[in-house]
């Protein structure tokens, strides 16, 4: 498996934008995303923090090369102020829950 731990700054005033193009409808559906939990920062009213766990690294990247109006990458560009990786991490199989309940697989 492949983690992600992502700091993501929006634009002034667009917090609650962004946290709708990054839960859009098709965002659970991604090949290869086992979990995507976007956290709001309790003390910055501009920061989200994104926690992600893919399959591989290879979904992960494939993913990044969707079209944008399935990814919501061209709306996500207009909202973000700042980006920055914080930590690529290798969640543990048998000590990590996906959010609804679905088994992670190696696939």
């Amino acid at each position: 498996m492949y983690g992600l731990i992502v700091k993501l700054t929006a634009v002034s005033g667009r917090r609650a934008e962004l946290i709708e193009v990054l839960g859009g409808d098709d965002s659970h559906m991604i090949a290869g995303c086992l979990s995507f939990i976007v956290s709001e920062d309790a003390a910055d009213d501009s920061i989200l923090w994104v926690t992600e766990v893919w399959a591989s690294e290879a979904h992960h990247e494939a993913s990044l090369a969707l079209p944008p109006s399935k990814h919501g990458l061209a709306a996500i560009e207009t909202l973000v102020a700042g980006y920055e990786r914080i930590a690529v991490t290798k969640p543990v199989e048998k000590h990590s829950h996906p959010m609804h309940g679905e088994r992670f697989t190696n696939s």
